[in-house]
């Protein structure tokens, strides 16, 4: 048995339980779980946001070993240390063939089928975006697990597989950033840290962090930034101070609500760039005019998992840990184990700290 933080249904509680995991099957691995993070997501999925079927462990950013394979496996093998990718593509639908993996049409199947039982009296459980890291082993697909390169701390390395490859992939994919580009970054949270890293390492500047939250500034400034703001009705024009008038020529939003894809549109300059990495829920409308729209020729982009292929970007970001380009340890403010799950959603309502991670 194997103990895990359990939602039994939507804006209910977490329960810490023990759950029943079967032997992997063709195909699958099992993962023993070394640290997983706690992210905006999994409280979206929780609170019903997003789409989860419920009894569900939730949980998608981890890193672990590999304690069992399953039939036909040959990508990884027992003892092998790996992140868990909660976005793993098919390789052969139409957006795969356009070489945009993170858009696959089949990248959420392992979420819609039941993968555990309960132990107490064998409810099939769902794995929260098909990983289900909140549990001290789990069960995926093969695919759903990438090998975690050399010379990166196995706890820390849970990170790369939510915050840091949207971070990366946000800056260097979605908005392309490029050295000496303006950049303000809007929610400084563990995705907002991650991007303000990546930022810095694209050579950006001025790095302008916003949020509400006054204690966030240390971090931000630690992670990169030049400047920081705490979000206002006047944020456009404080920007627009400390970009020589102009405003940023890319702003990434991390927080998605719409008061804030509004406000980091209007950051940036007349051609600006502005990239949607937070997910709001469909109930948060951003509104245009016409004319603004031709006027200031900004773009306005989503962005999906930094728009990143984890296999070609897993090895790329390692090589930053290495060369201490890029700080994992900089974006946890707190380590936790399963029942600091709830406080972790709590501080991330409240925009407090940066991500939580569970040491197991």
């Amino acid at each position: 048995m194997v103990r895990a933080a359990v939602l039994t249904a939507v804006n209910a509680p977490l329960e810490i339980t023990e759950i029943d995991l079967p032997k992997p099957g063709p195909g699958q691995v099992r993962v023993k779980l070394t640290a997983a993070g706690v992210c905006h997501s999994d409280l979206s999925l929780s609170n019903g946001t997003l789409r989860q079927q419920a009894p569900a462990v939730l949980g998608h950013e981890g890193a672990g070993v590999v304690s069992a394979v399953g039939e036909g496996v040959t990508t990884v093998d027992t003892g092998d240390r790996v992140v868990l990718n909660w976005a793993p593509s098919c390789g052969n639908c139409h957006f795969c063939a356009l070489d945009e993996p993170w858009l696959c049409a089949h990248a959420g199947a392992a979420a819609d089928t039941p993968y555990a039982t309960l132990a107490a009296d064998s409810t099939a459980l769902y794995p929260g975006l098909g990983t289900a890291a909140f549990a001290e082993e789990t069960v995926v697909p093969a695919h759903a697990v990438l090998p975690l390169p050399d010379g990166v701390p196995l706890v820390d390395a849970a990170l790369l597989g939510c915050a840091v490859l949207t971070g990366h992939g946000a800056i260097f994919h979605a908005a392309k950033v490029v050295e000496g580009e303006s950049v303000v970054v809007f929610g400084v949270g563990g995705v907002g840290l991650a991007v303000l890293q990546c930022a810095r390492i694209a050579g950006a500047g001025p790095l302008i962090a916003v949020d509400i939250s006054p204690e966030k500034e240390e971090l931000a400034r630690a992670a990169g930034a030049t400047d920081f703001l705490i979000a206002g009705d006047d944020t456009g024009k404080r920007v627009r101070a400390l970009t020589e008038g102009y405003g940023a020529d890319v702003a990434i939003e991390c927080v998605g609500r719409a008061d804030t894809i509004r406000a980091a549109w209007t950051s940036t300059r007349r051609g600006g760039r502005t990239t949607v990495v937070g997910i709001g829920g469909k109930d948060q409308q951003v509104t245009f005019s016409a004319l603004e729209l031709f006027y200031f020729g900004r773009t306005l982009s989503g962005c999906v998992y930094g728009n990143s292929d984890p296999v070609r970007d897993l090895p790329a970001i390692a090589e930053h840990v290495r060369a201490g380009r890029l700080d994992l340890s900089a974006l946890v403010t707190d380590r936790i184990g399963l029942e600091g799950i709830p406080a972790a959603f709590d501080a991330m309502l409240a925009g407090r700290g940066g991500r939580a991670l569970i040491v197991f």
